[in-house]
């Protein structure tokens, strides 16, 4: 293999092992849906501009399916499960507060 290929084969290993089906992460109890965000969220979510944290299609501008995209993942983002019951209410109002929606 020449040093271009290596490196191509490093790089996207290297990108790889960001991607995960899971996160473990826990919040405080009493942790604030900002504090969560900018603990977690924030490192692939990144706030689009002063007081906007990111756009939201319609079909997810609701806590609902904020919740279960928080639990359950997507193919580009690991589930938390461990945010669950009101630290994930108030993630998921925080977003719907500081989003607009597309």
């Amino acid at each position: 293999m020449n040093k271009a290929t290596l490196l191509l084969a490093a790089t996207m290993l290297a990108g790889l092992a960001g991607c995960s089906k899971t996160d473990p992460y826990t919040p405080p109890e009493n942790a604030t849906g900002e504090d969560i965000f900018y603990a977690n969220c924030s490192k692939c979510h990144k706030p689009e501009a002063p007081g906007t944290v990111m756009t939201l299609s319609s079909s997810m501008a609701n806590k609902e399916a904020i919740t279960q995209k928080i639990a359950k993942g997507s193919m580009s983002m690991p589930a938390f499960p461990n945010i669950k019951g009101e630290p994930a209410q108030r993630l998921a109002e925080f977003i719907l507060a500081n989003s607009k929606t597309k």
